[in-house]
């Protein structure tokens, strides 16, 4: 028996979220259903990051267990010819039988893409949020200052009773306009609760309109109640970019690096 990881892309637009549920088709049922086909017996993946309906990936990570004889590297081409267009395996390779992609120490990177100008553009509708009122961005990256560091987020997150502690760690939030005037917030953090990354680009969005002064969020962040922040943005603009697991990285390459200690192993992240 062994393990195999796979970095997954997909456009969640015909998507109802990662988990597999009553309600709709998910990815995961999808990667299911084509790896049980391929192999000829019942196959289920574990993911690391239950994205919601809408939202996008470039490096979600799955993992499954197979007593195939095929090599691990070898598993992206077979399921890339099985699977839809709309979902696509970028790596796979093989990994300990004790690697679990949710209870490992991670770094998680996502882009909320905001589309900010007078009329919207139908080629865009998909993969960002529009936005008809002026945002001004030097506003929003005065705001998400008070995000950077170790925080209680729960005025940013939507209430899980399952989870206790609402302690993360943002290590990186930027904010760039391009010149086709898409406004991208990129964070980098070692776990996100409940929406948490939908509600600080809400949150950051009030800001740049000029509806909260930039100072406001951490007011908000010190209230440690949802009431306080701005509403969940809409899931389109959002994709998971990467999922790092430095602990296990360093380990694979032979040589061992500093890993900032996560506040709990399992997020219950869905974004």
């Amino acid at each position: 028996m062994k393990r195999v990881k796979l970095t997954v892309a997909y456009d969640g637009t015909n998507y109802c979220g990662w988990q597999v549920q009553p309600n709709g088709l998910a990815v995961q049922e999808v990667l299911n259903r084509c790896l049980s086909e391929f192999l000829g017996t019942e196959t289920e993946v574990i993911g690391a990051s239950r994205t919601d309906a809408g939202v996008h990936a470039l490096g979600n990570i799955a993992v499954f267990d197979t007593e195939a004889r095929m090599p691990a590297e070898k598993f992206s081409y077979a399921l890339n010819t099985r699977l839809p267009q709309d979902i696509r395996i970028q790596d796979s390779c093989q990994v300990p039988e004790d690697f679990h992609p949710r209870f490992q120490e991670t770094i998680k990177t996502y882009e909320y893409k905001i589309y900010n100008r007078q009329f919207p553009d139908p080629t865009k509708r998909l993969y960002t949020y529009f936005y008809y009122y002026p945002l001004d961005v030097q506003k929003m990256r005065q705001g998400a200052g008070y995000l950077i560091g170790e925080h209680d987020f729960k005025s940013f997150s939507t209430y899980k009773p399952e989870v206790e502690n609402t302690v993360r760690t943002i290590y990186e939030l930027n904010i760039h306009r391009s010149e086709d005037n898409v406004i991208t917030i990129r964070i980098r953090g070692n776990g996100f609760l409940y929406n948490m990354v939908r509600i600080i680009a809400g949150t950051l969005i009030r800001v740049g309109g000029g509806y909260y002064p930039p100072e406001h969020v951490k007011e908000i962040l010190e209230g440690k109640n949802r009431e306080l922040a701005g509403e969940t943005a809409r899931p389109e603009g959002l994709t998971l970019v990467e999922i790092r697991y430095p602990e296990w990285e360093a380990k694979k390459d032979g040589h061992l690096v500093s890993v900032d200690p996560l506040p709990q192993k399992d997020d219950c992240d869905s974004d």
